[in-house]
């Protein structure tokens, strides 16, 4: 299944902008007459009929449509410090994004490898899982925020955050319901700091623990998500 991603859609014809157009005409040769499938990233699912194959603004037509295609009952959001090498980030973004996550916050805490993102390039990541993982919900990313600003802010029901310093955790697993909306906060290389896992619980942030090996900051990011999915399957 081919999809296309058309973040605004309103009445029943549709223009694909010049990149998905020229990916539907030149690459995938489709031409007038045939089916494809479109998403807007707000939950909804669209089937299509192309009425002008240009592949420069290729205009379609709406023939059938479906409102929160594939909405969870859970809310996923994670907090997470961008890599050194931001391609390991990326991947972060994708597998997550096929995965299921509703929600991402790039952090900069005492220990961040990295202090500057392009936001743009990651936006791409995620549409481009999105579309591959036939979802409908384009998950949220958010600007980089420093943690103490992330911690305050926080509104989830249920926040957790995750380090390797001592101290008493739970395995993440048996912390989460299904149902829950979730925070969940994933330190830099160097993890967080003792003043700043202090900082989270003071302000209702349970420690949790990802399982006995250390992680590198995406993997652990993704197990994260991975478990969360999973008590809510």
């Amino acid at each position: 299944m081919q999809l296309f991603y058309v973040p605004t859609i309103s009445g029943a014809e549709v223009v694909l902008n010049e990149t998905e157009s020229k990916h539907a005409v030149r690459v995938l040769r489709l031409k007038e007459n045939d089916d494809i499938e479109l998403v807007d990233g707000k939950g909804g699912f669209y089937k299509a009929q192309i009425i002008d194959a240009n592949p420069k603004k290729c205009e379609l037509n709406i023939i059938d449509s479906q409102t929160e295609f594939g909405k969870k009952d859970f809310h996923l959001h994670i907090a997470i410090a961008p890599t050194k090498n931001i391609d390991r980030t990326e991947w972060f973004l994708e597998k997550c994004t096929e995965i299921g996550i509703d929600e991402i916050t790039p952090i900069l805490s005492e220990h961040s490898e990295r202090k500057v993102i392009k936001p743009e390039r990651l936006e791409k990541i995620l549409v481009s899982a999105m579309k591959q993982s036939v979802k409908a919900y384009l998950p949220k990313l958010n600007e980089l925020t420093k943690l103490p600003d992330v911690i305050s802010q926080a509104t989830e029901t249920k926040k957790f955050i995750a380090h390797c310093n001592d101290g008493e955790k739970q395995h993440l697993k048996n912390s989460v319901k299904c149902g829950d909306n979730v925070l969940i906060l994933i330190g830099p290389e160097g993890d967080f700091s003792t003043e700043e896992v202090k900082l989270a619980q003071e302000n209702g942030f349970e420690a949790i623990s990802l399982g006995n090996a250390r992680l590198r900051t995406e993997t652990a990011g993704v197990v994260a998500c991975h478990i969360v999915n999973l008590a809510n399957d």
